[in-house]
């Protein structure tokens, strides 16, 4: 696979600490593992007992349990711990980012401790994704585990915790509802660079396109004054996906002003926006929204920057509340920002 395949210049850094002198190593742990994915855990004893729909949380309770004091020194932090350079660290999102040096695909965690991250991390998803997951970070990083880094913030079992992973086009978290006020845990990035850099204008093989095919859909059922309200020239930043201040109205075309069936149909391309999330979650994004005014309260834009191809199929699209912002940038290639709360006051740092 050629470079341009795994290096963007907009979202790519080497994972710390992955220098020539360490490859070796984590290949040799990789090469097992990319043929065991999905585990027999090894941790079977401990996961037997934990119902499924608290299985993720509690299974992080079981990998602290299991963490040794050296390790625990490196990969956890107290609940608010702050960097130097980062700020929170906890709530930070970024389209390619490490939370920490350590590789889960490295010697410095066992073969049990890399079989729970696993199953920790199958548990946030939904089942029927696991395998566009892994697709993706075979596309993007080698297969799982060999770019991806994880974190746990205050103590599992004794108050509030989170677990993050973290990497090339990830950030996921696991929280058990310890993050008051927000969906996800917290602000979460996903995205896909399925054939390299730049793809083409219909996305072949990146698994999170056909989300903009179902945008793009309710688009065409627009009449031309509400294509004309919902069309924007230029797209937002990368990383805005702050709330806005002093209810100050985003662009695009109010929800408001769509008809029954229009309505309806951006119901169904919500669903298909939280479809690859675990049920608790997409029921907290559904709870957020109904405490910040639903779908009226919302406004939806698409981008002629950014449109792949000139071919009015529009790659980049918004979905925007008062606390509501998953904002979809297909070009060059996919990036989703994702920041869900149920109040607008909620801020984080970006």
């Amino acid at each position: 696979m050629s470079s341009n395949e795994r290096t963007c210049p907009d979202c790519s850094s080497p994972a710390p600490g992955l220098v020539r002198r360490d490859f070796l190593k984590v290949a040799s742990v990789a090469v097992g593992a990319a043929s065991a994915w999905p585990l027999v855990s090894r941790a079977a004893d401990d996961a037997a007992a934990v119902s499924a729909p608290s299985a993720p949380e509690s299974l992080v309770k079981v990998l602290y349990d299991k963490l040794t004091p050296g390790q625990r020194e490196k990969v956890c932090y107290s609940w608010d711990h702050v960097d130097p350079k980062r700020g929170l660290l906890r709530t930070r999102v970024e389209n390619n980012w490490h939370i920490n040096d350590l590789v889960i695909n490295s010697e410095f965690f066992t073969d049990e401790q890399r079989d729970l991250i696993r199953k920790i991390f199958e548990g946030i998803v939904q089942p029927d994704w696991i395998a566009k997951f892994d697709q993706q970070l075979e596309d993007d990083a080698g297969g799982f585990g060999n770019d991806q880094n994880i974190a746990i913030f205050g103590t599992p079992g004794e108050g509030k915790f989170q677990f993050v992973m973290t990497g090339r086009h990830m950030t996921v978290r696991c929280d058990g509802n310890s993050a008051e006020h927000v969906a996800f845990g917290g602000p979460i990035f996903y995205g896909h660079a399925a054939r390299g850099f730049n793809e083409a204008a219909d996305h072949p093989g990146n698994v999170f396109w056909p989300q903009a095919l179902a945008a793009n859909h309710l688009y065409g059922m627009l009449d031309g004054r509400q294509q004309k309200l919902a069309l924007v020239e230029k797209t937002p930043r990368e990383q805005a996906n702050a709330f806005r201040k002093g209810g100050e109205a985003a662009p695009g075309i109010s929800v408001s002003e769509l008809s029954t069936d229009q309505k309806d149909e951006l119901q169904k391309v919500l669903a298909k926006l939280v479809e690859p999330y675990r049920q608790g979650d997409r029921d907290e994004v559904v709870s957020c929204l109904k405490a910040q005014g639903g779908l009226d309260r919302c406004a939806l834009a698409f981008y002629k920057e950014g449109d792949v191809g000139n071919d009015g199929r529009w790659d980049c699209w918004r979905l925007e509340g008062p606390a509501f912002v998953w904002y979809y940038r297909g070009a060059p290639h996919v990036h989703v920002w994702v920041n869900v709360a149920d109040d607008p006051s909620v801020a984080y740092n970006a």
